[in-house]
């Protein structure tokens, strides 16, 4: 008689034990979320139903993978970006990120062949950055320009591709790729900023950060020049689309980020042991919260016309 081998039942939930969820990171995609806000704000006759597929497919399921999978490779044993006390590292976290890529590659696939194509070399270049025998988060240069170009211009690429009537060869003009690199710009003026409390630990295990390159305070000088570029570009947009209330508003709710920055700034001068997670995480709240309050008014003026 033939001998048949059972094959051992795969259970998905119990891969997503409580420490894999921690490392997930779900509040963290409120971070990520000013870029999608700002590609649906500059977006004309988006569709409803493909915007919240995208929204829950990238905040829900692409994010959190990759930064659980940056999380099983690095295997923190000190605070990380939203986890002040990570938990130790198991299989499941591989598994349960894995789960996670193939569930948004294939859901992107509702939506459109390009949206999903997108995201999937969205996760082929997250698990780059992470991965231990390629890791590019290890080069301070390539490292930057990865998140720089991924977490911004191509990210706000990947929304368009999902929320509009998208066609590759006609999507570059002027204005989106102004708008393109605001997106990378702003991502670029937050990201050295969430690595400043990370120095001896990104050093211990062989990681140099952008912002280490730069030490403290010319990490602060670095994200003001970048943050000031993106200012400026803006400036320019709004006053090609004679919106120039738009910018206005922009500067008014990002005054009280501008001001925290400053008092950070001065303390971290005075005492380097400001540059903490406490700090880091307090300012990176206040920034993505003004931005999100900022792109959700663009969205209700396409609708309303307000200003």
């Amino acid at each position: 008689m033939p001998t048949f081998v059972c094959m051992p039942t795969l259970n998905f939930i119990t891969w997503f034990d409580k420490n894999t969820v921690k490392h997930l990171r779900l509040p963290f995609s409120y971070h990520l979320m000013p870029v999608f806000l700002f590609a649906l704000s500059q977006s004309s006759n988006f569709n409803w139903t493909n915007t919240i597929l995208a929204f829950l497919i990238l905040h829900l399921l692409i994010y959190p993978s990759s930064n659980g999978y940056n999380s099983y490779q690095d295997k923190d044993e000190t605070s990380i970006g939203g986890l002040k006390n990570p938990p130790k590292v198991t299989e499941n976290l591989f598994y349960a990120t894995l789960l996670l890529d193939v569930v948004g590659v294939l859901s992107a696939l509702l939506i459109s062949i390009n949206f999903s194509v997108f995201v999937l070399l969205y996760v082929l270049i997250s698990r780059a950055y992470s991965y231990r025998n390629l890791r590019l988060k290890k080069y301070a240069i390539v490292g930057f320009l990865t998140v720089f170009l991924f977490q911004g211009a191509f990210t706000f690429l990947m929304v368009s591709a999902a929320v509009t009537d998208f066609e590759f060869k006609n999507y570059f003009t002027l204005n989106n790729i102004i708008c393109m690199s605001v997106a990378s710009l702003f991502i670029g003026s937050v990201y050295p900023l969430t690595q400043i409390y990370q120095h001896d630990a990104d050093k211990k295990d062989g990681v140099t950060t952008i912002s280490y390159k730069l030490g403290y305070l010319g990490t602060f000088i670095f994200s003001s020049v970048l943050f000031g570029l993106a200012t400026g570009l803006l400036f320019y947009y709004f006053d090609k689309k004679a919106q120039l209330t738009a910018l206005f508003l922009f500067l008014t709710l990002m005054l009280p980020v501008v001001v925290r920055l400053f008092i950070w700034f001065n303390k971290v001068r005075k005492d380097a042991a400001h540059a903490n997670f406490e700090n880091t995480m307090s300012m990176n709240l206040m920034a993505s919260t003004c931005m999100n309050c900022y792109f959700l008014i663009l969205i209700l003026n396409t609708n309303y016309s307000w200003f």
